[in-house]
């Protein structure tokens, strides 16, 4: 949360009024039960959560500030280098710093918010994506894929709901040489790769979900040279974000396992030659891996999985299953609130 508030660029001064409204907001609802005891118990319960926050995201502000380029100003602009199509709907978007100063190290697996001008409604909005390269000092890559919203009815009659509209926004309208304002990179979902580890990495993703996991991949092959990896990943057709350079990592280090999934397949993909060892026409499946692949057996490998609430929760209810301890399951959530099956 305190991650998520930094990146929003959230100010002590805020919970002043997010209290104000949230205690006037319980008020209408609970009518004649909310009595002065019960308003004075809530808005010391407010009062003590909205000082921890404060405290905790302070610090969180210093540490950004001792980023370079950012200091106390939230919002950074930097310029599109180069806008890559990963898959049909699946962008990268490669971006420098426009005061040309050295960035931050991030830790891999973070996020970013990017703040853009919306002209429909003549307002700034603002969303997180991940960062999906290893840090480097002079530019961030973020992974974005295209929300259609959520299909209502079939046929002629269906309709679409709710579009991302800054997602799509960024991979219609903007290109290379446009720019935009990003945050310091935040989140708590990463992996410390300062220190050298042997221990078992599994990246389980699907779709955009490899974002992060990218990062992840791309750090850990850089700073943990004999570190056993394994890649699963799972795309609705065709190759996969990032696929044709993890078959390269895989192919020029030991101890890498992949495994791709194809959930469906079009008449084309049924003309193409098939990769041996990948899954075509299945959704994932860890049960149909090798248990080596998935280094079941080893006790400390870490896992991390990035993909939609039910891809999550299936594929973590197995690993449990099989005995991996949930301490070393680590989850990337892509909307807000926390995921049901974590409970």
């Amino acid at each position: 949360m305190c991650n998520k508030h930094c990146s929003l660029n959230i100010r002590p001064e805020h919970y002043d009024i997010v209290g104000k409204y949230l205690l006037e907001a319980f008020g209408q609802i609970l009518g004649p039960t909310w009595t002065p005891e019960v308003q004075q118990a809530w808005h010391k319960a407010y009062s003590l959560l909205a000082k921890m926050l404060i405290g905790r995201e302070a610090q969180l502000y210093r540490d950004f500030e001792l980023g370079a380029g950012w200091g106390p100003t939230a919002f950074r602009k930097f310029r599109i280098e180069r806008k890559v199509a990963e898959t049909d709907d699946i962008y990268s978007f490669y971006l420098v710093p426009v005061d040309g100063r050295r960035l931050p190290a991030f830790l891999p697996g973070q996020y970013v918010t990017v703040r853009v001008p919306m002209p429909a409604i003549h307002h700034l909005q603002m969303r997180q994506y991940s960062l999906s390269e290893a840090p480097r000092p002079d530019h961030y890559r973020v992974t974005i894929k295209r929300d259609t919203g959520t299909q209502v009815g079939k046929g002629a009659e269906a309709l679409r709901l709710h579009p991302g509209a800054v997602s799509n926004l960024l991979i219609d309208d903007k290109q290379a040489g446009d720019t935009v304002e990003l945050s310091h990179p935040a989140g708590d979902f990463h992996l410390d790769t300062d220190a050298s580890s042997t221990l078992p990495l599994v990246l389980i993703s699907a779709g955009v979900g490899a974002a992060p996991l990218a990062a992840i991949l791309n750090t850990v092959v850089e700073r943990q040279a004999v570190r056993p990896i394994s890649w699963v990943h799972c795309s609705a057709r065709g190759a996969g974000p990032f696929e044709a350079h993890v078959r390269l990592l895989a192919a020029s280090r030991d101890r890498f396992a992949t495994r791709f999934f194809r959930s469906k397949v079009a008449d084309a993909d049924a003309c193409q030659t098939r990769t041996p060892g990948d899954e075509y026409g299945v959704r994932l499946d860890l049960a149909v891996m090798d248990r080596g692949q998935l280094h079941l057996e080893h006790g400390g490998a870490e896992y991390y999985i990035c993909g939609s609430e039910a891809f999550m929760a299936e594929t973590s209810a197995y690993l449990l299953a099989q005995g991996v301890d949930e301490t070393r399951v680590h989850y990337e959530w892509f909307t807000t609130g926390d995921p049901e099956f974590k409970h």
